[in-house]
């Protein structure tokens, strides 16, 4: 019975990874689509803080309890400022002006600023390869907020709401960069459930006001449902599952499989009508899926470190 366990676990580790990224790629045309027919993108960032930090609450009922300091508590606040209120304001109020695919395709460029905004922060050292891969995924970027920019139909993107998506990608990797110390003291779920919920309270006093003065009755049922799928799906499900898998898959593989992000986002997007993809925006995505490539199978410190420890043996 061990045997059979050891052998199915990689394979239910890749199948949780494969469903989380095609959450989150749905996620980008079902919540366009819920704030094309009422709901406010103001009002679905507030439902996400705060539905996440209501079901990971819920969770944590059932698990062992995790003793968090004040201290570190307080650190979430920040923490919760940048992975949560910056990364999901930016992102959702990018996603309503521009089209999914060009949402999800900057997702992928994540990898890119982590490594960046470690150099700067945290010493990490940044090898030719690394630096090869941040200029061409850069070129890619830039070429598809430029096609944005030239653009004169709303399916082929929109330059505000690219740099919008592109800036919750930097606000994520600056809070990867410097709260990574206090995230590995702590499980996932007690690391969600203060980020939440301190992203709730801080949106609280501008968002609150803002949902009782929404019409409420012009939202409609569809939209009810793309907002509940965006928020226990592409919110709660998919980041428990990314968890499972990462504690069986390397971290360089998890990677990989963010491109199924843009992948599914595309395919649903273009069968919808709700973007035109061109061969600028194919261009762009070849890049920055090349750059971002190059950037994750570059050497950290940690491996130089490793590698230099072995040479002296």
């Amino acid at each position: 019975m061990t045997f059979k366990t050891d052998n199915r676990q990689p394979l239910i580790a890749h199948l949780c990874i494969l469903t989380a990224c095609v959450m989150w790629g749905l996620m980008s045309p079902i919540g366009k689509d819920a704030m094309q027919h009422g709901m406010d993108n103001i009002n679905l960032v507030f439902m996400r803080a705060a539905g996440g930090a209501l079901l990971f609450w819920l969770t944590s009922l059932l698990c062992k309890h995790e003793h968090m300091p004040w201290r570190d508590i307080l650190a979430m606040s920040g923490a919760g400022s940048l992975g949560l209120v910056g990364n999901q304001c930016c992102f959702t109020i990018g996603l309503s002006i521009t089209t999914p695919s060009n949402a999800s395709i900057v997702t992928t460029s994540l990898p890119i600023f982590a490594m960046i905004l470690s150099a700067l922060i945290l010493k990490e050292p940044i090898t030719g390869k690394k630096a090869l891969g941040v200029g061409i995924g850069c070129s890619g970027a830039l070429i598809l907020i430029m096609s944005s920019a030239a653009a004169h139909d709303s399916r082929i993107g929109n330059i505000r709401g690219d740099l919008l998506c592109i800036f919750a990608q930097l606000s994520f990797a600056l809070y990867l960069a410097l709260y990574r110390n206090v995230l590995r003291r702590y499980s996932p779920i007690t690391v969600s459930k203060w980020m939440f919920t301190w992203a709730t309270l801080l949106l609280s006093p501008f968002m609150i006001p803002h949902a009782v003065r929404t019409d409420w009755s012009i939202v409609t049922p569809g939209a009810w449902a793309g907002t509940a799928f965006v928020v226990f799906f592409g919110t709660y499900v998919a980041y428990l599952l990314m968890q499972t898998a990462q504690k069986t898959l390397r971290p360089t593989v998890v990677s990989i499989y963010n491109y199924m992000q843009p992948v599914v986002a595309v395919s649903v997007s273009l069968a919808a009508g709700m973007c035109v993809f061109t061969w600028k925006q194919a261009l762009a995505v070849a890049l920055v899926f090349s750059g971002v490539w190059l950037v994750i199978k570059s050497k950290s410190r940690h491996d130089i470190n490793t590698e230099k420890a072995a040479e002296k043996q």
